[in-house]
């Protein structure tokens, strides 16, 4: 099942995210087969603000899972954490229904 991940970092926290982006990215490197999409989001400023993922897992409390082993969360980076079902009409440029 799908799942949207949409992380918000707390203000101030871009050297937090610098400093453990490299973790971050190991620890998505375990989960490669399940990620459909990851990548920053961006302020105004076009600094790096929050994150999000789109994973297929079995269940929401795997996406749960997922989403709080994630190095960032475990330096409290984020200042909310938003994870909804989802499910794909469109993929690479086609109806994927």
């Amino acid at each position: 099942m799908l799942f949207t991940i949409v992380c918000t970092d707390k203000p101030g926290a871009f050297e937090t995210r610098s400093a453990t982006r490299e973790s971050h990215l190991a620890y998505l490197q375990t989960y490669v087969d399940r990620i459909q999409f990851a990548g920053p989001l961006f302020n105004h400023d076009g600094r790096a603000c929050g994150s999000l993922l789109i994973v297929d897992v079995e269940d929401r409390a795997a996406a749960e899972g997922f989403a709080a082993s994630d190095p960032y969360a475990k330096v409290d980076l984020f200042e909310s954490v938003v994870i909804r079902p989802t499910r794909a009409v469109f993929r690479d440029g086609a109806l994927a229904e």
